[in-house]
């Protein structure tokens, strides 16, 4: 398998991470969307990162399609199977992908378009869309949604507390300004703990890495 796009991106890096959790090779290609657009389309004429090509040719999009494909490889979840158990987790990772997802339009609205076309109510929507994300994800880690930041192991990993961990360290380095860390103490440890893990570590948020 071939992972393209650039590890800055949170939604690359939530399947980097899980592809090597779940004991799968893949090949890492980091090629841009907007540096390398050109590159990326002859891999993926959609040009949309991230893009898993399968061992058979077929591009699959959208990091929690992968992660399906990727689980069903493996024989195994990052996912718990009982059905309350799910659809906690899974709530909580649907909170983390509304937070990368509104730090992205941000970012876009900020980097891609000229200041005086800058469009303040949106930006000021999708602030408060932002901040309700993390607001959710805060209480939750503080009522012990997940295991305490202290607890986090590798081998406990799971796919909620990785994608919060990664979502919220997409969001500090691209918007610190916008989201007061101080303000979210439960997601600041359990960030901490999560990127202080090896496999964080070996796939760190950064546009200049390439994975082998």
């Amino acid at each position: 398998m071939k992972l393209i796009g650039m590890l800055d991106s949170p939604y690359v890096r939530r399947v980097a991470l899980s592809l090597r959790l779940l004991d799968l090779p893949f090949e890492h290609a980091s090629i841009s969307v907007f540096r390398g657009f050109d590159r990326f389309r002859q891999l993926n004429p959609v040009v949309k990162a991230p893009t898993l090509v399968c061992d058979d040719g077929t591009l699959l999009m959208d990091s929690s399609l992968m992660l399906q494909y990727a689980e069903v490889l493996a024989g195994r979840s990052l996912l718990p199977s009982a059905p309350a158990a799910l659809a906690h987790e899974l709530h909580l990772i649907g909170l983390a992908l509304a937070a990368c997802e509104k730090t992205a339009q941000i970012v876009y609205e900020r980097g891609l378009r000229p200041a005086e076309k800058h469009h303040a109510p949106w930006i000021e929507r999708v602030t408060g869309q932002l901040q309700a994300a993390y607001a959710g994800l805060e209480t939750a880690l503080s009522h012990g949604a997940l295991p305490p930041a202290a607890a986090l192991t590798e081998a406990g990993l799971g796919q909620a507390s990785l994608t919060t961990a990664v979502a919220w360290t997409f969001t500090q380095f691209m918007l610190p300004e916008v989201v007061d860390a101080s303000a979210f103490p439960a997601l600041v440890s359990h960030a901490a703990a999560a990127e202080a893990l090896p496999v964080f570590r070996a796939i760190p948020c950064d546009d200049a890495v390439e994975l082998r």
